[in-house]
């Protein structure tokens, strides 16, 4: 068995975990393969190693993301469409994706060995920008969500949306989000967007501060093709795909749609995103329930 090993290193925690991982996996005989960073952090140079995608592995069992959900989501531009699962170790906040925690990685490593655990497979959006930038075509998907939103002002700018060529809404708001279900406890959340269920195959369209009361989260197929064109005082407004920003010209239409293949997430036998919402969310918790 083989794993790969990815982390933004950002903090003594996330080291610590790191180096714990990699002596749990040498000490039960696990092949290991880790990002190019970690091998120069840990001055190691007979590790085996990737910097992207091509030279991950196709012999590459799990991938292992250290640190929070944004590292998990860094983590998909190396892992792609090799349908590698990956498993996060949330050295973070909250982590709704990244659900490992570091004391329980010897028994992961365990379960993977005996098979002991189920892949999720979850939607990934795809976008396609008028006249768009190299940098924007290299990579253009997104796991939690897809959003516009306002560059240099305080004014609203106006989100004109069609769903499969039909003009939906046109929302004068700060900004739009449109969300996975993986997406959904995240941005979309903090605007008054639903919980969505991972296996529902939905996508939810939110605005960000809309000026009408009346322009509220909607629920949608996710095999449903979303185009949106902006319009505002200024001649640019943001794209973000999950965590990484682009600047796109006012007036350049943007289309978005499923991607052509998921992301296999892992989960342990006995856990499950229920369990999930339970433990992040303190449901139950509360006297009064």
């Amino acid at each position: 068995m083989k794993i790969a090993v990815y982390s933004s290193l950002h903090d003594e925690s996330c080291q610590q975990t790191v180096r714990y991982l990699l002596e749990s996996a040498h000490s039960m005989g696990l092949a290991v393969t880790c990002h190019e960073a970690i091998c120069t952090w840990l001055e190691n140079q007979t590790l085996s190693s990737f910097s992207t995608h091509i030279n991950l592995g196709e012999d590459t069992d799990v991938f292992f993301s250290v640190g929070g959900d944004g590292t998990l989501l860094r983590s998909l531009e190396l892992i792609r469409d090799t349908e590698i699962p990956v498993i996060g170790v949330n050295t973070g906040r909250l982590g709704f994706l990244a659900t490992l925690q570091a004391d329980d990685i010897k028994v992961a490593l365990q379960s993977f060995v005996e098979r002991q655990y189920s892949v999720e497979k979850r939607t990934l959006l795809e976008v396609i920008v008028e006249s768009a930038s190299a940098d924007i075509t290299a990579f253009p998907l997104a796991l939690n969500e897809v959003g516009v939103s306002r560059k240099n002002s305080t004014a609203m700018i106006t989100v004109h949306t069609k769903i499969n060529g039909e003009p939906l809404n046109s929302y004068w708001a700060d900004g739009f989000i449109v969300s996975t279900p993986t997406g959904s406890t995240g941005y979309s959340l903090s605007n008054g967007g639903p919980i969505i269920d991972p296996n529902s195959k939905s996508l939810v369209l939110t605005p960000i501060a809309p000026h009408n009361l009346n322009a509220r989260p909607l629920v949608i197929s996710e095999d449903e093709v979303i185009e949106l064109q902006v319009s505002s005082r200024e001649d640019a407004y943001l794209l973000s795909l999950d965590s990484r920003i682009h600047t796109i010209p006012t007036g350049h239409k943007i289309r978005i749609q499923k991607a052509a293949f998921p992301l296999h997430l892992i989960r342990l036998n006995g856990d499950s995103y229920f369990k999930t919402l339970r433990n992040k969310l303190h449901w139950g918790k509360d006297r009064r329930n």
